[in-house]
């Protein structure tokens, strides 16, 4: 956060880029979720490292979706997406060459490679998407050479799997909804989303018909986290004292007790915690060699933000993924459709590992760069007109 923080500076002192328009009004609904969770520290008691914490969580997409911005700004369109692509590539083959030189594929459970070498990667993930569609888009090829990208679409491809993530495959399938435009709310999509929540409906029955092991290698681990995923999210009546309870349902647990501490004091659901705020677990859970009895975030982001936040905080988020939404009803470019699927991804990824806030996340600078795009193409076609 610090040197993205310098690098903005340095751009705003040594260059002629100035904040536009276009770019503070993305920043304000996110500014003033800052602003809030601030303004409701002041009536609450912190420790002084736990407030800096949640002020670094809640800079850090101001700070990515201005960097973004500013550095993709006066870049060519292609050259963004080539920078974009072949990051991830560089990534993906560093991932994929760590598994098979240090990893062992026939012995090791999917939580004991994930564990080792990564959970989730969504810069890989966006740079594969990029890679897939940048010619349906632009209609010319990005890279001269289809060896050179078969390669990195190989890579990618293995990559990704690789990280066996749940998160990252339903983002994927909502990337391909989202650009063959399913995610656009009419008759059609309706429907297609009703086959859809059937045919899910019967890919879990038949999960729940079978026996699967959670300690199991392989395949039958992945579908065994799949079939625990909903309650994973949503169930809050856990047995603490029964750790397989508790860690299957861990998320849901954490979204317990902060709701039982939200009771206390009834002003916390219209404008939160404030920064600084802490969620007591009630018990010392083994996250670290010592255990750890309060944590700062919950992984549910809604939870997280509602928490810090409340309610106003809340409505300023959705708010703020609305509107990138809605870059889908706009014209049919590479921007506008990309745009609109990050507001689709925050969305769901909130859900689970706290979307725009978790602290690892690099899609908010890729938006930042995406908005500039769209910014850049709108100014083209007003200087033609």
């Amino acid at each position: 956060m610090f040197i993205q923080l310098v690098a903005i500076l340095v751009i705003l002192l040594l260059d002629d880029t100035v904040l536009t328009k276009g770019i503070v009004n993305k920043i304000t609904p996110l500014l003033l979720i800052f602003g809030l969770g601030m303004f409701t520290s002041i009536f609450h008691e912190f420790k002084l490292i736990h407030f800096i914490k949640d002020i670094t969580h809640f800079l850090k997409p101001i700070l990515g979706l201005m960097l973004g911005y500013f550095i993709f700004k006066k870049m060519e369109f292609n050259v963004f997406v080539k920078v974009v692509i072949l990051a991830g590539f560089a990534s993906a083959l560093l991932h994929f060459c760590l598994i098979f030189i240090f990893g062992n594929l026939s012995s090791e459970s999917i939580n004991d490679i994930r564990n080792s070498f990564g959970k989730d990667n969504f810069l890989e993930l966006f740079s594969l998407l990029f890679a897939l569609f940048y010619g349906k888009f632009q209609h010319e090829p990005l890279f001269k050479s289809k060896v050179l990208k078969n390669i990195i679409l190989l890579v990618l491809v293995v990559s990704n799997t690789l990280y066996f993530s749940r998160t990252m495959v339903i983002v994927f399938v909502v990337a391909l909804l989202s650009i063959y435009g399913f995610t656009k709310i009419n008759a059609k999509t309706i429907r297609f989303f009703l086959v859809s929540i059937a045919l899910i409906a019967v890919f879990y029955a038949y999960l729940f018909s079978i026996k699967l092991d959670r300690n199991a290698a392989g395949v039958e681990s992945f579908l065994y986290k799949v079939k625990i995923a909903p309650s994973e999210v949503f169930s809050t009546k856990i047995n603490r004292e029964n750790h397989k309870d508790l860690w299957d349902h861990w998320r849901g647990y954490e979204v317990k007790r902060a709701f039982a501490l939200m009771n206390e004091s009834k002003s916390s659901y219209v404008i939160g915690t404030g920064f600084g705020s802490l969620i007591d677990l009630k018990f010392k859970a083994p996250l670290d060699l010592k255990g750890i009895r309060y944590i700062s975030e919950t992984h549910n982001g809604y939870i997280y933000i509602f928490y810090k936040t409340g309610i106003v905080g809340l409505l300023l988020l959705l708010y703020f993924l609305k509107k990138l939404h809605s870059y889908v009803y706009r014209e049919y470019t590479f921007a506008n459709q990309f745009i609109g699927l990050t507001g689709m991804v925050f969305f769901f990824t909130t859900l689970t590992i706290t979307g725009i806030y978790n602290p690892k996340d690099v899609i908010i600078i890729i938006l930042g760069g995406l908005i500039a795009v769209s910014h850049n193409n709108n100014a083209t076609r007003s200087t033609l007109k």
